[in-house]
C-alpha cells in the first residue's frame, strides 16, 4: 500500500462522487423527461426476471461520463474512449431496433481489435490473440449478467473501485488512470439509484456492453503499463466471470444456442427461489466486495502467496456455486411437489 496517499484518494473519491451525480443527473432527467421511454424499452417476456415494461438507458447517464473522464483524466487512452463510444453507440442501436449478432460480434472484434493494435506492448502474437478473445468474452459476460436489479451496475462499483485503489497501490502511482477507474464506478453508482430493486431503468446493451468492454480493456492497459499483474482483472470480477463462464459452458454441453435468452444463471436462479433482488443483489455486493479486497490485498506479495490466495478463492466461488445448484433444486423439487399436491 506504499504508493496510497490520503490526496490521491480524495481526488478520486471527489472524481466518483462527481461522476456520480453527472450519471444520476442525466438520467434522472431522461426519466422526468419522457425521453427515456422513447430512447429504449425493455418489454417483458417469459425468460425476463421482472413484469412491466422498463427503459433500457442506464448506458446514457455511464458511458459519456466514461468517455470524458478517459479524455480528461487519461488522455493517452484515447482509443479506449473512442471504442467505447462507438460500442455505445451500435448497442443502442440494437437496444433500439434490434440488430443480428453478427453485427454486434463483427463490431465487438472491432472495438477490442482497435484497441490492442494501438496499444500491442511487446506480447506476442498468440498471446494478444488470447487476450483478445478473453476481451471478447469479457464484453459479452458483463451483457448476459445484466439481468438483476442492481446486479451488474454493483458489480461496476466494486469492480472499478477495485482497479482505482490498484491504481493507486502501485510502486508507481497511477493517479489519472485511478481517477478514471472512480470515475466509472462513480457513474455505477448514479446509475444503482435508479437500478437498485425496485428498478426504474436497466443498463441496456449501450450500458452493459461498453461498462464490459471498459473493464476489459483498463484491465489489458494496467497490466500492460505493470500497475497490476495479468491476472488482477479476472480475480476482482471473478463473480461475474465465474457464473458466466460456468452457465456458457453447461448450455454448450447441451447443445443449446449460447446466445439466446434464459434463465440459468446463478444469480437469475436466485432471484427465482427466495432470495428475491434485494438478497441476491446483497450476497453478491459481498462477494464482489471481497473478490476485490483480496485482489487489492495479495499485490506485491509473492507469487506462491498470490497463486495460493487466488486458489482458495476459486475454490469458494465454486463452492457458493455448488450451494446455490443444491438450493434450486430443493426450491425446484418444493414446488413440483406443491403443484402435483394442488
Amino acid at each position: 500500500m506504499q504508493g496510497l496517499t490520503l490526496s490521491s484518494l480524495g481526488i478520486a473519491l471527489v472524481v466518483a462522487l462527481a461522476a456520480g451525480v453527472a450519471c444520476a443527473v442525466i438520467l434522472g432527467t431522461l426519466l422526468k423527461s419522457g425521453l427515456a421511454v422513447r430512447l429504449a424499452i425493455d418489454i417483458p417476456n417469459h425468460r425476463s426476471l421482472h413484469a412491466h415494461p422498463i427503459p433500457r438507458v442506464g448506458g446514457w447517464g455511464i458511458v459519456p461520463v466514461a468517455v470524458v473522464a478517459l479524455l480528461l483524466l487519461t488522455p493517452h487512452l484515447w482509443m479506449v474512449a473512442a471504442a467505447a463510444a462507438f460500442l455505445a453507440l451500435v448497442s443502442q442501436i440494437d437496444d433500439r431496433r434490434g440488430l443480428p449478432a453478427r453485427v454486434r460480434f463483427v463490431a465487438h472484434i472491432a472495438a477490442v481489435s482497435f484497441v490492442l493494435a494501438l496499444v500491442p506492448g511487446d506480447s506476442s502474437w498468440w498471446l494478444l490473440a488470447g487476450l483478445g478473445f478473453l476481451m471478447l468474452w469479457f464484453v459479452n459476460l458483463y451483457n448476459f449478467m445484466d439481468g438483476a436489479d442492481g446486479l451488474a451496475g454493483g458489480m461496476a462499483v466494486f469492480g472499478f473501485g477495485g482497479y482505482a485503489i490498484a491504481a493507486l497501490v502501485s510502486p508507481v502511482p497511477a493517479v489519472g488512470l485511478a481517477c478514471t477507474s472512480a470515475a466509472i464506478a462513480g457513474a455505477a453508482g448514479g446509475f444503482l439509484f435508479f437500478n437498485f430493486h425496485p428498478a426504474r431503468i436497466f443498463l441496456g446493451d449501450a450500458g452493459s456492453i461498453s461498462l464490459g468492454f471498459l473493464a476489459a480493456a483498463i484491465g489489458y492497459w494496467g497490466w500492460q503499463a505493470n500497475i497490476w499483474p495479468i491476472w488482477f482483472p479476472a480475480i476482482v470480477f471473478a463473480p461475474f466471470i465465474g457464473d458466466a463462464s460456468v452457465t456458457l459452458i453447461r448450455r454448450l454441453l447441451r447443445g443449446e444456442k449460447f446466445w439466446q435468452a434464459h434463465r440459468e444463471h446463478y444469480y437469475q436462479r436466485m432471484v427465482q427461489s427466495d432470495f428475491g433482488h434485494i438478497g441476491t443483489a446483497l450476497v453478491w455486493y459481498v462477494l464482489m466486495a471481497a473478490g476485490a479486497g483480496i485482489a487489492v490485498t495479495i499485490l506485491g506479495r509473492s507469487a506462491v502467496v498470490q497463486f495460493s490466495v487466488i486458489g482458495m478463492w476459486v475454490l469458494a466461488l465454486l463452492s457458493v456455486g455448488i450451494c446455490i445448484d443444491l438450493r434450486w433444486r430443493r426450491f425446484q423439487a418444493n414446488k413440483t411437489f406443491q403443484t402435483n399436491r394442488g
